[in-house]
């Protein structure tokens, strides 16, 4: 439970930093509060943090997993086979959140700095010059991405204690405030909130929506790292986060009712009454409190990424990368080439913004559409998964206009910063189209073929010495768990492609288990000494590192007398071990310039290549950096387009 608030709550636990001075700018500023916009504006924030995070998310998507898994990829993996139109929900939904997440450590992280300069000591250091905010900014990000290699983990157990000390002072500050005004708990009642939403005492109007947002941006987050602590830990903690979270809302309404019009506040800008409730003596701890809580709110949205990514690659929406599973639970992983592109986009945002001002704009516009995309997806769930009849459409109709409002109060940020998230999300969206059109014309070519119709023609090969000796062992790495059949291209590669002779011939696959620390495999020989068909069994903490654990198997082999002796002549050792040299086959296919397809189709497969290309090393995933790998390009087998017949004319005629 510790690890869980040190993990999940971060962005929404950050909330009452910001969100406040947002409703409080919207309004005009101290001079323009009034009772009706305090109790209005309270009771809008507390009945969206009820009804986004509270019913949508806790009550109802947490149920929607996938074996332990949550976010908006694993809800689409249980429902796809209901639609293929589903697809364009899952994109939009995850791209959006991902952009979402490259914002949360920007705006953040830079709202907690700025409450420097609520501290008389700290603001002669710094003024007013906004760049120092910036450089302090970057070197806490640069700091926080370097330690993401250490694994949710141990950094959830080093930010829990903090984070639990965070929700206690903005329960205990916050209801120091309630008491001096009760008045404010009248905001509990929603009517207060929908009869300010459309009063002309309303400044923003609608887009007072889009500030309250802001609130429950972090709810998508808590869905997305479900798998990294459970359901469970998420269900027993929610309740204290909540009251937490409330009562500092009300706590800033007190202190906004009982300094509405007060001069002496006026001429501060971008007045944030988080920060300027608080005594004098308090606000250097509550600055330093709130940084920390600001990097714990970006590790909750760059934990929540590494999961989603991983789905997505596990349904072809984004190319396979080197994963680390850096803790003792499978849920805990590490992306290194995830963390670079967060990490150079939250640099990008904080250099283009430069203040948490700039940054709302931005904020919140994108995770509007993650919330539609899910409440689209949730709704096939609950009526074709858990086939309930009339809940369902409610849940829907309810939803849709709900999160429908935000999303057209969020829009009228657009031109004040919301373009930017939208042109992230766009970029990432573009990725996963590239990624599932490319895939989708690869798969119309893929051909499995029965191993046993080529061994005699793998055992004629293997002995005719006409043909160089590639290696004594040529090993080729496989996706398809299918042990009696392979992929046409491996067998056009040994033996189409200027034949590959070798004394064995090995095709691996590698299976990842649930159970953390697996070693195991399978062979299947064919009844040859040439043909081995080896299936690793490890552990998601196990490293795959398949050259270490291929060389156990062969020796397995070679001691039980199912590989024959490979003798040589030439070695360091004094007496030659009984097993020769090994080289890895990596297959990369290609598209031809006959190829029968589209401008759209060949654009569609060279976008994913590129891709593939940047998005790192099929070598060193496996482990075979120090090994002999041979990198091969295999032709995309699909239909040729009809060629013109040449006509032959004599050497000394011209046509």
């Amino acid at each position: 439970m510790l690890v869980t608030i040190g993990v999940v709550y971060g962005d929404i636990g950050t909330s009452p930093m910001y969100v406040t001075k947002a409703l409080l700018a919207g309004q005009g500023g101290i001079m323009s509060i009034t009772e009706e916009f305090v109790l209005g504006a309270l009771s809008l924030v507390i009945w969206t943090v009820t009804l986004l995070t509270t019913v949508k998310y806790v009550l109802v998507s947490l149920k929607a997993d996938n074996h332990g898994e949550g976010g908006i990829f694993a809800l689409y993996s249980i429902v796809r086979r209901y639609g293929k139109w589903l697809i364009i929900p899952a994109m939009l939904g995850g791209s959006a959140l991902l952009a979402d997440g490259v914002l949360t450590p920007a705006v953040t992280i830079t709202t907690g700095v700025e409450g420097l300069r609520t501290i008389p000591e700290t603001h002669a250091l710094i003024g007013d010059n906004q760049m120092n905010v910036v450089i302090i900014t970057l070197v806490i990000v640069c700091v926080l991405f370097l330690v993401q290699r250490a694994g949710t983990s141990k950094i959830g157990r080093a930010f829990g204690p903090i984070m639990l000390g965070w929700f206690l002072f903005l329960g205990i500050t916050g209801l120091l405030f309630t008491f001096t005004n009760p008045k404010v708990l009248l905001a509990i009642n929603p009517l207060y909130g929908i009869q300010f939403l459309f009063s002309s005492h309303n400044h923003a109007g609608i887009m007072i929506l889009g500030s309250c947002f802001l609130a429950t941006t972090g709810a998508e987050a808590l869905y997305s790292d479900m798998g990294h602590v459970g359901r469970g830990n998420i269900y027993a903690t929610w309740p204290f986060v909540k009251v937490c979270l409330i009562l500092s809302y009300l706590g800033q309404g007190a202190w906004l009712l009982a300094n509405a019009g007060n001069t002496g506040l006026a001429g501060i800008e971008d007045l944030n009454p988080f920060f300027q409730m608080l005594p004098d003596f308090v606000r250097p701890f509550s600055v330093v409190f709130s940084v920390l809580a600001a990097i714990i709110a970006s590790q909750a949205l760059i934990t929540g990424a590494f999961s989603l990514v991983s789905e997505a690659s596990r349904l072809d929406l984004m190319p396979h990368m080197q994963i680390f599973y850096p803790a003792e639970t499978k849920g805990q992983l590490y992306i290194p080439m995830v963390n670079y592109v967060m990490w150079a986009g939250c640099v990008i945002v904080v250099l283009l913004f430069q203040s948490s001002a700039h940054m709302e704009s931005a904020y919140g516009l994108a995770i509007t559409i993650t919330m539609l995309s899910t409440t689209t997806l949730l709704f096939v769930y609950l009526h074709k998964v858990r086939k309930l009849k009339l809940f369902p459409w409610i849940f829907l109709a309810f939803f849709i206009a709900l999160e429908g409002f935000f999303f057209g109060s969020s829009l009228t940020k657009f031109f004040h910063g919301g373009y930017f998230t939208i042109l992230l999300a766009s970029l990432i969206m573009g990725v996963m189209l590239c990624w599932y059109a490319g895939t989708a014309v690869e798969r119309r070519q893929a051909t499995l073929l029965p191993v046993r119709n080529y061994l005699k023609q793998l055992e004629r090969l293997r002995d005719d010495t006409t043909y160089d000796l590639v290696s004594d062992n040529l090993v080729y790495l496989t996706n398809d768990t299918n042990t009696d059949y392979l992929d046409r291209d491996i067998l056009y590669s040994i033996l189409d492609k200027h034949p590959k002779r070798a004394r064995a011939w090995w095709f691996v696959n590698v299976e990842v288990t649930d159970d953390p620390h697996t070693y195991a495999y399978s062979v299947e020989s064919f009844g040859t000494d040439y043909v081995f068909r080896v299936h690793l069994y490890l552990g998601y903490k196990v490293n795959q590192r398949v050259n270490a654990y291929l060389r156990q198997v062969v020796t397995d082999l070679s001691a039980s007398g199912e590989l024959p002796p490979q003798t040589h002549e030439y070695s360091v050792y004094k007496k030659p071990g009984p097993i020769g040299s090994f080289k890895f086959c990596m297959l990369r296919k290609t598209l031809a310039q006959e190829s029968d397809v589209d401008s759209k189709e060949r654009t569609a497969i060279a976008l994913k290549y590129a891709i593939r290309s940047v998005a790192g090393s099929p070598a060193r995933w496996y482990g075979l950096e120090n090994s002999s790998v041979l990198v091969e390009y295999v032709p995309l087998f699909i239909k040729f387009t009809s060629m013109s017949k040449l006509v032959r004319v004599s050497p000394n005629d011209r046509p």
